[in-house]
């Protein structure tokens, strides 16, 4: 960028004192020639500035690839809410914290959002998201359940309540909130989620044939979901089933070979074939 802002201030500051002067009139012309010059190095400055922030959010989407993790992929869209005493600022702030991957931030702007409006439906969700996305399991479980008081039928809040009672361990809630989900069958990413996290639970329970049920049918509803391949591969692996696990893990790694998850394919396919276990 050409000039930090605090240049830009001290040029603001510098031409309104010459506006005030004295002396304004017979400036006049050198005046506007500076207003110009100004406002033509803001514009070059912005466009570049919004270029870079571009090239941020590009690098934000490389790192989430990064992380081989089976969270629901955030997909709240972007808040459309009336202004309550400035709530509706930090309710924006903190849906784009959380598309950036700054979960942190996105709970502080949603805790001030919901002192400012308490009960906003929109900031609870969105505070789930930020706090499941941290493994603040309990708080987040508490901002869905609020959600779902008002609005049963959220599948995306049930699908991310039942999330949460998988990594707890809560496994009858679990089954009842994602098989709940797949039922309204009102949202596509709640119901195709709802059947991947089914399938880890019935995994952790060692019901590897239902849990294989429900992994085939994830591959079905979302072939770009790689993870469903891998852990489709295990259940097929620990139930005894090892050339199905080798062909299911090759098709993932087949499917998307830069996808973490297809990386993932490819390792434990390394790992088993040379006599090794997942």
């Amino acid at each position: 960028m050409a000039e930090t802002v605090d240049t830009y201030r001290a040029r603001v500051a510098e031409l309104s004192a010459r506006l005030d002067a004295p002396n304004a009139m017979a400036e006049r012309d050198a005046i506007r020639a500076d207003l110009i010059g100004l406002g033509k190095g803001l514009e070059h400055d912005l466009l570049e500035l919004q270029t870079l922030k571009d090239e941020a959010k590009s690098l934000v989407e490389r790192w989430k690839a990064l992380q081989a993790s089976v969270a629901p992929a955030f997909s709240a869209e972007r808040p459309v809410v009336a202004d309550h005493i400035g709530a509706s600022t930090f309710i924006e702030k903190g849906w784009s914290r959380i598309s950036l991957g700054d979960y942190t931030g996105a709970e502080e702007s949603l805790q001030k959002a919901l002192a400012l409006a308490p009960n906003d439906p929109q900031a609870e969700s969105l505070l789930g998201w930020a706090q499941m996305l941290q493994e603040k399991y309990d708080e987040a479980l508490g901002q869905f359940q609020k959600v779902l008081m008002r609005e049963p039928a959220n599948a995306l809040a049930r699908i991310n309540v039942g999330y949460i009672c998988l990594k707890k361990k809560i496994f009858g809630e679990a089954i009842e909130h994602l098989s709940r989900a797949i039922r309204l069958d009102s949202d596509k990413k709640a119901t195709l989620y709802a059947h991947f996290y089914l399938g880890l639970v019935y995994l952790d329970r060692d019901m590897f044939e239902d849990a294989q049920t429900f992994f085939q049918k994830t591959i079905v509803l979302g072939p770009n979901l790689i993870e469903a391949y891998y852990e489709l591969g295990r259940a097929y692996w620990f139930n005894g089933q090892f050339d199905e696990a080798k062909q299911t893990w090759q098709e993932g790694h087949a499917a998307n070979r830069f996808n973490p998850w297809g990386k993932k394919c490819a390792e434990v396919l390394k790992t088993v074939e040379a006599g090794g276990e997942p």
